[in-house]
């Protein structure tokens, strides 16, 4: 058999095994529909509502899952799980659609289990009954359930956007839904006003996602637009807290809908295990029946939000929520932006209506035309009686009715059914006089059926009832990131003055300056010496330069604290320099204000501002740090232009200022002629004029580029050329 013919069997065969468990999976288990429900939670909830759950007493859930098991073949506690979500208990819906009884876990806990089904009581809340309104109205559709044996609605006629009101979330094959809870009120006020107008701003009446575990939501605007109108994006959700100044400890008593206490008490732990913020002692979850709490103990000296908002960078009590608003159209997945979600469920809302009213014509009608019949019999009450008297037969009682009256045999049928006690003039005068009225009812109602305007003006009624009975306010507070202090990794340093030693072995310490001053000798290797030293701060940028041209850049924090009984940090293994390879200069900045000065054995001297070091990306190697075409004598920092001290191999000194020099951006340029060759001498050493120990500087100094003076007798004892 060939390659190709294989392959293609194998494209069958998941085409044909596959594919309809895929499709099962989008269609008819994981993403939700314009009502806002899963299959799973549509036969729960319409078990509940035929079991009588809506007005009557709570019922255990075992009895409740054990009936769902008629519409939803899956396992007690597959179903009791789905039915655990739903309930006032758990809190995980904005609205809760049960009201419960007894342990239904917390959506906020991890570790908190649910109470088995036979201890817990459930009944529908008040707010299910806007999801049944009318379902017994030909509003939906109905279907059979898996074995044929009953009939299970295919949506329920959910009065108000119940899809936008409570948080679902699935994951389905090859896509996944994840809808976010919005304000009762605010979702009513929105659909209102964009089936008035729609060209509305829908930040004005929808201001932001609200959640059931309340928190703050930090918005930024561009970004909720965005989610508004493609239905994908993400925000950030943080928790709230409050200081005890009495016990120092801060209080986290709500935290964002994507979390629970467990992995926030989990990562607090951790940082004050790793000491990654000093000033936390404690952690621990004193959540009780009052509700979510979770205590931080800190040290009395330290600022609470200072210490939240370095939590906030490093662990859930700031979460971001990622929306992707699939919903099921027409047995169809798509994501929609909020208003496509409303204008689909204003539509789903309109064919509710509109059957209803058909139902209710249809009704009204049937019994209208009963009562034409009946009023035709008032004209002659004993010709009725007198036609069902002499009729031999049962079976002729309608037809003989229908022949003598002229009505048709539902009529005749109802007048036949009349009871002997009611085939009296008032009784029949009385039933009649509803004809006019019935004909009224029915004209309205299809005026209403054939004016959208008028369908549109029912779903507004309806959602301000639902607004006003239902509603209550945010329990998640907007927060504008204008306001919300961004917490970058810098913030999270904690920043204090320390001191830098270079070895010329390649060893680097960063010691504080605290702990320096209670230290003793310099552990350092054999052979091996100081050959500069700095103090800076440990937020700090610090620049390592190479004999190889290269400069090395780090923050200074990212070198471990260290003692002057330890050898610190190596640079070789650290910065991987190569073999001959060696930092002979170190320097930190903060600002990268200043130049360095680069003095060359040829006589030049370079003058590089710092800010061309300064790089936008963090990039750790910058290659042709300095001029290479001769051999570097002496790396000078300098905050501002200074006197300096030049010295040759032939004891040849100049004096300086480096205001002479011109400062080039390019960084490893050649630079200027300074101090002038004679019989082939180099350029030995420079220094700061106040660290040259010379008795008559003037006497030095020159306009650059010059020879310089000899050394006179009495500097030459001061002077000990070499490399520094």
């Amino acid at each position: 058999m060939d390659s190709k013919h294989e392959e293609q069997r194998i494209v069958e065969t998941l085409k044909s095994n596959y594919m309809p468990y895929a499709m099962s999976v989008i269609v008819s288990r994981a993403i939700p529909e314009i009502d806002g429900l899963k299959p799973s939670h549509r036969k729960l909830l319409y078990t509940m509502y035929k079991m009588g759950l809506l007005k009557g007493e709570k019922t255990k859930s075992a009895n409740v899952v054990g009936q769902t098991m008629k519409l939803n073949p899956h396992g007690d506690m597959a179903i009791y799980e789905t039915l655990v979500r739903l309930t006032t208990g758990n809190m995980a819906l904005l609205h809760p659609l049960v009201e419960s009884k007894g342990n239904f876990g917390k959506v906020y806990s991890r570790d908190m289990k649910y109470a088995a089904p036979r201890y817990t009581e459930v009944k529908l809340a008040p707010i299910s009954e806007e999801l049944f309104r009318d379902i017994d109205k030909d509003t939906v559709d109905f279907i059979d359930n898996y074995d044929g044996t009953m009939k299970e609605p295919a949506l329920l006629p959910t009065v108000f956007p119940n899809i936008l009101v409570n948080p679902n979330q699935g994951i389905a094959v090859g896509m996944a839904s994840n809808i976010c809870s919005f304000n009762l009120k605010e979702v009513c006020e929105a659909t209102i006003a964009y089936i008035k107008n729609d060209n509305i701003d829908l930040m004005r009446y929808l201001k932001a996602p609200d959640f059931s575990t309340g928190g703050e939501l930090i918005l930024n605007e561009q970004e909720m637009r965005k989610i508004y109108e493609t239905g994908r994006g993400s925000f950030r959700l943080r928790a709230k807290y409050r200081y005890d100044k009495k016990n120092s400890c801060i209080e986290v008593y709500e935290i964002p809908y994507t979390t629970t206490t467990e992995a926030v008490i989990e990562a607090v732990a951790g940082i004050i295990k790793s000491g990654r913020i000093k000033d936390i002692t404690d952690v621990r979850d004193e959540t009780d029946l009052e509700g979510l709490k979770i205590t931080i103990d800190i040290k009395r000296s330290s600022d609470p939000d200072e210490i939240m908002n370095k939590l906030f960078r490093l662990t859930p009590l700031q979460d971001s929520f990622g929306c992707n608003f699939n919903v099921l159209i027409d047995q169809k997945p798509m994501v929609l932006g909020v208003l496509g979600i409303l204008d689909h469920w204003i539509q789903f809302r309109m064919d509710c209506i509109r059957r209803k009213l058909q139902f209710e014509i249809k009704k009204k009608s049937e019994t209208l035309h009963l009562l034409n019949g009946l009023a035709k019999i008032l004209l002659d009450i004993d010709k009725a009686i007198r036609i069902i008297r002499n009729t031999e037969r049962d079976d002729m009682v309608i037809p003989n009715l229908m022949e003598g009256f002229g009505i048709d045999e539902a009529q005749a049928e109802f007048i036949a059914e009349i009871r002997l006690r009611n085939l009296n003039r008032e009784y029949i005068i009385r039933q009649t006089s509803e004809i006019n009225k019935l004909r009224d009812e029915i004209a309205e109602l299809k005026d209403i059926l054939a004016r959208d305007a008028r369908v549109l003006d029912i779903i507004c009624a309806q959602l301000k009832e639902v607004s006003k009975k239902y509603g209550q306010d945010r329990k998640t507070t907007i927060i504008s990131d204008e306001h919300v202090e961004e917490i970058t990794t810098d913030n999270l340093i904690e920043d204090y003055n320390v001191k830098l030693f270079l070895t010329d072995q390649g060893y680097i310490k960063k010691i504080s300056l605290v702990s320096l001053r209670s230290s003793g000798e310099h552990k350092l290797k054999e052979d091996d010496y100081i050959i500069q030293e700095t103090e800076t701060r440990n937020k700090a940028d610090l620049l390592l330069f190479s004999s190889k041209c290269v400069v090395y850049k780090m923050k200074v924090h990212e070198l471990q604290d260290s003692k002057t009984s330890q050898l610190g940090d190596y640079l070789n293994n650290k910065l991987k320099l190569e073999e001959d390879e060696k930092i002979i200069k170190m320097h930190a900045t903060d600002n990268y204000e200043g130049y360095f000065l680069f003095a060359y054995e040829n006589g030049k001297m370079a003058k590089i501002p710092l800010s061309s070091y300064a790089t936008r990306t963090n990039r750790k190697k910058l290659a042709n740090a300095y001029n290479s075409d001769s051999r570097l004598v002496g790396i000078l920092y300098l905050s501002a232009d200074t006197d300096l001290a030049a010295f040759s191999s032939i004891d040849k000194v100049l004096v300086f200022n480096t205001s002479q020099i011109n400062p080039k951006t390019t960084r490893d340029s050649q630079g200027v002629s300074v101090l002038k060759s004679k019989k082939g001498s180099v350029l030995k050493k420079v220094v700061r004029l106040s660290e040259a120990g010379l008795s008559d500087p003037e006497y030095y100094r020159a306009n650059i580029p010059a020879i310089g003076c000899y050394l006179k007798a009495e500097d030459r004892e001061d002077n000990q050329i070499g490399m520094f």
